[in-house]
């Protein structure tokens, strides 16, 4: 056996050793949590030390989309403690097997965090998610884009909670003021940055937009997506009739009655 062999058998054994006594300690503070145990909470230091270099490779593998290492690391180190927590050497698998897929997860939650534009509830952003993914695979099956309606009954959702996860999607990833929009025929790259400072004529009309905004939160869920995709996308009502799963007619009633709410509070 060689010496770095010796040395792997040496920290396994080392660290089920930790383990085992955690998991004494662990069950007595279950029992009387009354109780102020500071061996509890020295085990668990020395548990997340002898693994913090497994945090710090796993974090290095999301190193290069845009957050810093130290912020991944401490990420990834809450995802540790939870590793540990709940690990129990009867589970028959070295705990760096089992903590691995709990950190990722935790990194990758960060990610999904960070990446929406405003505070969203957590629920919704799962929804949005979920959506995504059910959309790809029915449209894989039926040959086209799935309607509300079916999206509602693959998630076991309300064609309601659907849209809404929907709207909010719009919500996810700003795009970066390092993001190119320069055409094919610019000689030098032109950034996002490079297009702001400069005059905004729409800048008048702020006050309209913002009354806008505020109008548009008494309208109901179905009724914002319609107004969105009529009036900002130009999406015709047969058209969304189709993505709603419902008459043109349906469609024309409801962008109406939402016209007359909105006229009714801009009036105002």
């Amino acid at each position: 056996m060689t010496d770095r062999e010796t040395d792997v058998r040496s920290e396994r054994e080392r660290t089920r050793s930790l383990f085992a006594e955690f998991a004494l300690v662990r069950a007595r503070r279950e029992e009387r949590p009354e109780e102020h145990d500071p061996k509890f909470e020295l085990l668990r230091n020395d548990l997340v030390v002898a693994h913090l270099n497994l945090v710090r490779f796993l974090a290095l593998k999301f190193a290069n989309r845009g957050e810093p290492l130290d912020d991944l690391i401490q990420v990834g180190t809450v995802g540790l403690l939870k590793a540990i927590d709940r690990f129990d050497l009867e589970r028959g698998v070295e705990f760096t097997t089992y903590a691995t897929p709990t950190i990722v997860g935790e990194i990758k939650r960060y990610f999904r965090d960070k990446g929406w534009a405003v505070k969203v509830p957590r629920r919704l952003q799962e929804l949005n998610l979920s959506v995504n993914r059910a959309s790809e695979k029915l449209a894989m099956s039926l040959g086209r884009s799935p309607t509300v309606a079916e999206l509602a009954r693959h998630l076991d959702a309300s064609e309601e909670e659907i849209l809404e996860a929907q709207e909010l999607g719009q919500a996810y990833n700003l795009l970066s003021l390092d993001s190119e929009v320069s055409g094919e025929g610019d000689r030098k790259g032109q950034t996002l940055a490079d297009t702001v400072g400069e005059n905004d004529a729409s800048l008048t009309l702020l006050e309209d937009r913002a009354n806008l905004e505020q109008a548009f939160e008494i309208l109901s869920g179905r009724e914002r997506v319609i107004i969105y995709l009529r009036f900002f996308e130009s999406v015709s009502q047969t058209e969304i009739a189709k993505r709603l799963n419902v008459s043109q007619m349906h469609v024309s009633r409801l962008q109406a009655k939402a016209l007359d709410k909105l006229r009714g509070i801009l009036q105002e």
